[in-house]
């Protein structure tokens, strides 16, 4: 594999590199969402606001972003390049939103129904999150 053509392709190569698979990200999401649970502590009254929570936090199967066909961006020249990376994000941009904004409501109403202690481990569990997601860790 050679080097990535612009940062936009290079970000979808280090993902294909890294097992970033649809799959493999559902998998990381399972995996943190049943350590929070356990972190939280839910009670058996805390269930049906659980599984709503969970059921938001996974993405539509049908905006996941695909990388872009690695031979179709080399016939382009860099200028192109760039402008078909901006469509292509701001087409998945555009496909999420939706999506996050019902997410976003979604934490907003389960975190109503957490005790004071459970909102304290929630949004230091949160922070974490936030902050392994901007550092890409």
């Amino acid at each position: 594999m050679g080097p990535p053509m612009d940062d936009h392709a290079g970000m979808f190569e280090m993902h294909r590199e890294h097992g970033m698979t649809p799959e493999h990200m559902q998998a990381r999401i399972t995996k943190h969402l049943s350590e929070l649970k356990r972190k939280l502590h839910i009670t058996a009254s805390q269930e049906p606001a659980w599984a709503t929570f969970t059921a938001a936090m996974k993405p539509p199967a049908n905006v996941a972003q695909m990388p872009p066909d690695r031979a179709e961006l080399e016939k382009l020249s860099t200028p192109e390049r760039i402008d078909k990376m901006k469509q292509l994000r701001t087409q998945h941009q555009e496909a999420m939103k939706p999506w996050l904004d019902q997410r976003d409501e979604a934490i907003k109403t389960f975190y109503a129904a957490l005790d004071a202690s459970q909102k304290k481990t929630f949004d230091a569990e949160h922070a974490a999150m936030m902050h392994r997601g901007t550092n890409h860790k």
